[in-house]
This record gives C-alpha cells, structure tokens and sequence, in this order.
C-alpha cells in the first residue's frame, strides 16, 4: 500500500505540476489532488466516521467514510480503495461520482486547498476502523445528517459540509 505521504500539486483543470510532501503542501496551502468515499448501506443511511484527535487537523469531527490524497506514480482507483481498507476495514466497489474545489484555512496554519474526487459505493457490512484514522463510526439517516449540520455545523469536516449536499441529492436521491 502506499505511504500517502505526499500529494499531487495540481492546477485549476487537474492538471499534475509537481508533488510535495502532504505536511508541507497543507502548510502552503497548494492546491493538489484528493478524493473522498461516501458510503451508503440498503437502509439508504450513510456511513459517517469521527476523525481521530491525532490527526493533523479537524481532529474529532465527523465526515464521510474515508478521505486522502493520490499518490504519484499510482492509480487513483487503487489508492482509494487501499485507503478505504486501510482506514475502515473495508472493501466495496466505488464508482466516480464527480470533482469539486475547496479552500479551508484554519487556526493551526493548516490551508485545505484540494480538487476533490469524490466517489461512493454500497456496504453493508461492520466496518473496523483502524484507531489512528478514525476514532468512532455510525450508520445515520440522511436527513438527521442535514439536520445536525444545521443545528452543528462545527462537529463536520469543512469539505463534508461543503459536499454532502450535492452527494445527497446525485447518490441518495433527497
């Protein structure tokens, strides 16, 4: 599996310029490449996961079910599904759903700037997260998602906030 230690720097059409260490292109805030995996299970719930405090930033907030970077020199399709395993004990087939771009700045210096994959799939399984990605899991309903970003905004990663509605209404259908 690869390290997931670097990044992809990339222009606005997604274009590779380079790569760069993951720590030092988040201290820059260079626009590189990422993905995310929404899940969603037959009861058309979606799997959410609770970012471990260790990690970098937006420790202990909830999003979807696995984010990361692409690695040079490799396939965005193997990545993502290593790091799906890798990070929640899962495999499932993924399909491409759409890209988008964000900018987050945050209080530790730390500058989000990514052209976001974003794919989803079916699972229905008992997901096992590894501790050092994801401290906590759940299966939750759609519109009770919508209603606790409402209500919490600052319990969700700033992409999923960003995100979750345009994958609700292509995947979910709401």
């Amino acid at each position: 599996m690869a390290s997931f230690d670097k990044v992809i720097l990339v222009d606005e059409n997604d274009n590779q310029t380079g790569t760069e260490d993951k720590m030092q292109a988040h201290l820059n805030g260079n626009l590189h490449r990422a993905f995310s995996v929404f899940l969603f299970n037959d009861k058309g719930e979606m799997l959410l996961q609770r970012r471990a405090l260790s990690k970098y930033h937006s420790g202990g907030l909830w999003t979807n079910a696995c984010c990361s970077h692409p690695q040079p020199d490799s396939s965005i399709d193997e990545d993502l599904k290593d790091r799906l395993l890798f990070e929640m004990g899962i495999e499932c087939k993924l399909d491409y759903l759409l890209s988008f771009r964000y900018k987050a700045e945050f209080s530790d210096g730390i500058t989000e700037n990514e052209l976001d994959h974003v794919y989803y799939g079916y699972f229905n399984g008992i997901p096992h997260p590894n501790p050092d990605e994801a401290e906590d899991w759940k299966w939750v309903d759609i519109a009770d998602i919508e209603d606790d970003i409402d209500r919490h905004p600052e319990k969700y990663t700033e992409w999923f906030k960003i995100i979750f509605p345009v994958v609700k209404e292509k995947v979910a259908g709401n």
